[in-house]
């Protein structure tokens, strides 16, 4: 097993276990035929075929002493040309910021300083008492079937149109059952209600996917969900759960122990679309964990 992180007093340790947690989380995904994964002296990326922010996702590494203009330039013309409409954007520490920022503002991406709240919690102290929800049981997905149905309710729960469920079916099923992931589906009388996903790496257990049908939600499942995986992954071993909330998670997240480190900052690119009614749509369906259905 991989040496796992135990002290959250350590918040920089913390906070970068959780970006790079996110990253591989995606280079995993990149096991799929169907996307395109690229590692560069400078950016790499993870491209699908989903509209949807998460579903992509760009790393700025480092930067060329010069030819940055370039460079980003010729990364988005890559995208448009196979038709990748939004993107997510993230930067290692350490990169010249104001430069890059410069540039990718230029080229119509938009900054959100505090676009989600990186969060943690002790694996041994997580408030386990939830109240009990009549004919609910979370089951493992562990195969093709039931990941059909986690997609599709994954693909309501974060208004991802129902065209592209195969496309999310197709990059999941050769990634997902891989030792990393842990993938859970929330039934409520045996009827598909809510998602979630473990991923293990960094020496921590990253939430992601959370989220529950919109007629279920207000009963408690956006928490069972979440908790079934971090217990699963205490029992493995691992002492400390992560994840990026959206303003409706959060407070959940507290209740189940998790604390609060601050922003996460990223970059949000969308291909020919209006980018100041992009700037103004709701936040926290992209993200990695997004927001949990309660």
């Amino acid at each position: 097993m991989q040496n796992i992180l135990s002290d959250l007093s350590s918040r920089k340790s913390v906070k970068a276990a959780i970006k790079a947690n996110w990253e591989e989380y995606h280079y995993c995904l990149g096991r799929s035929p169907s996307v395109e994964l690229s590692f560069g002296p400078y950016l790499n990326w993870l491209l699908t075929n989903l509209p949807d922010h998460f579903m992509n996702l760009v790393v700025s590494t480092q930067l060329p002493s010069e030819g940055v203009d370039d460079l980003i330039e010729s990364a988005l013309t890559h995208f448009r040309s196979i038709n990748i409409s939004k993107l997510s954007w993230l930067v290692h520490e350490g990169v010249p910021t104001e430069k890059l920022n410069r540039v990718l503002l230029a080229h119509g991406l938009i900054y959100r300083e505090s676009f989600a709240t990186e969060m943690a919690v002790d694996l041994s102290s997580l408030q386990e008492d939830l109240p009990t929800i009549p004919g609910l049981r979370i089951v493992p997905v562990i195969g093709g079937d039931t990941l059909r149905d986690w997609v599709h309710v994954a693909s309501i729960g974060f208004r991802i149109n129902e065209e592209f469920e195969k496309d999310w079916y197709d990059l999941s099923v050769e990634s997902i059952f891989e030792p990393q992931f842990r993938t859970y589906l929330a039934l409520l009388n045996g009827k598909p209600v809510g998602t979630s996903q473990l991923f293990l790496s960094e020496g921590v257990a990253g939430i992601y996917n959370v989220t529950c049908l919109p007629e279920e939600r207000g009963q408690g499942i956006g928490s069972a969900i979440t908790l079934a995986p971090l217990l699963e992954a205490r029992q493995m071993g691992y002492r400390m759960g992560i994840l990026q909330a959206s303003k409706r998670g959060y407070s959940v997240y507290r209740r189940l122990g998790f604390q609060d480190l601050g922003n996460l900052s990223v970059y949000l690119w969308e291909n020919d679309c209006d980018l100041i009614e992009a700037e103004k749509s709701p936040p926290g369906l992209w993200m990695a964990n997004r927001a949990p259905a309660e």
